[in-house]
């Protein structure tokens, strides 16, 4: 099954490649025309993106009690991103699956992995928020701000608020979150009831197990506050290599920039990839960012060079990595870990 599952998910791959292999061309074309130097930095700095995302992984997992190699988690994160782009209407759900998965396999505890993956979801969602605040105040100051970009920003908010809250539940009381998670795995079967008649979609019992094993890991969190720093930092690093990067792709096209161009167009942009209905915003930042460029003053030629410039090195660089990654990572077999 497992093989037939991965057979499957590279099959997706393929196809979904096929579909956006002319926009593949036409990327490889415009980074051609750019000064090559500041191609092959921001291809560094992308690659540096990918390193420092699995270290966030690690300082989370740590956090719960967890210790997995960092060239494991390398391959976790890569290989998570492509399944989350390839699989329709994902939502994050084959990512998670992948880490869940994974935990089977190396011994650790899922509900542990499971607060580890929404800690670095927080985290992140925090870093986005810091620099969506500022793309808003940019486009406030210039009075070009839409209600479009404060509703999706105010979506992030939200969700961020409920990653917070179901954490804080776990730290305060694992019977309170068993109860909420009882109540959605309630939820849940009523929805599947019509594929699903036979037994649950989602078995209460486990949702308790689940429950008490993610307040088990973040438990930590009670007594040592300064464990949120490290990852806290790495998140905001993250932004700051994608906000270079789009920098780069200013640079090797020869574009006039000022630094508000660049904070109030990544803001926005970023926003739309996570909010986006689509995997990774795929169809949509690249509208966004355009229109937000053009807003910004920046000439829709450049605009639309620099959009498709900065997601071939954000996007689809790191779908490559990840098709890689998940096609071979699963040889990697460092042995049964379990907690710390």
């Amino acid at each position: 099954m497992r093989k037939f599952l991965m057979a499957v998910l590279l099959l997706l791959g393929l196809v979904f490649i096929l579909t956006y292999f002319a926009e593949m061309q036409e990327v490889w074309r415009i980074l051609r025309t750019g000064y090559w130097w500041y191609v092959a930095l921001a291809a560094l700095v992308e690659a540096a993106w990918m390193l420092n995302l699995s270290a966030s992984y690690q300082s989370v997992y740590r956090i719960v009690g967890l210790d997995e190699s960092y060239r494991r988690l390398i391959y976790l994160s890569s290989a998570a991103f492509f399944v989350n782009v390839v699989t329709p209407a994902s939502g994050g759900v084959p990512a998670i699956a992948l880490f869940l998965a994974d935990a089977g396999k190396r011994g650790h505890s899922r509900g542990r992995v499971m607060a580890a993956y929404a800690l670095n979801l927080l985290f992140e969602y925090t870093g986005l928020l810091v620099v969506v605040t500022l793309g808003l105040a940019v486009l406030a100051r210039r009075n070009h701000l839409e209600w479009s970009e404060v509703g999706a920003s105010l979506v992030l908010l939200v969700v961020a608020l409920g990653l917070t809250g179901l954490l804080y539940l776990g730290m305060k009381s694992a019977d309170t979150l068993a109860r909420v998670l009882a109540w959605a795995a309630r939820g849940v079967n009523y929805a599947a009831r019509p594929f699903s008649r036979k037994r649950p979609f989602v078995e209460e019992s486990r949702a308790y197990t689940f429950a008490h094993e993610i307040a088990e890991g973040i438990q930590a969190l009670r007594g040592e506050p300064r464990l949120l720093v490290r990852p806290l930092l790495l998140a905001l690093s993250n932004k700051a290599l994608h906000l270079s990067i789009l920098t780069l792709m200013f640079l090797a096209f020869d574009v006039p920039f000022t630094a508000g161009t660049i904070f109030g167009s990544f803001g926005i942009g970023y926003l739309f990839v996570i909010v986006s209905p689509t995997p990774a915003g795929i169809g949509i930042v690249e509208g966004v960012l355009v229109l937000v460029l053009k807003t910004l003053l920046v000439p829709l030629d450049a605009a639309t060079i620099i959009t498709l410039s900065y997601r071939g090195v954000t996007f689809w660089l790191p779908l490559l990595v990840g098709m890689i990654s998940f096609r071979v990572g699963h040889r990697l077999d460092d042995g049964p870990v379990g907690e710390s």
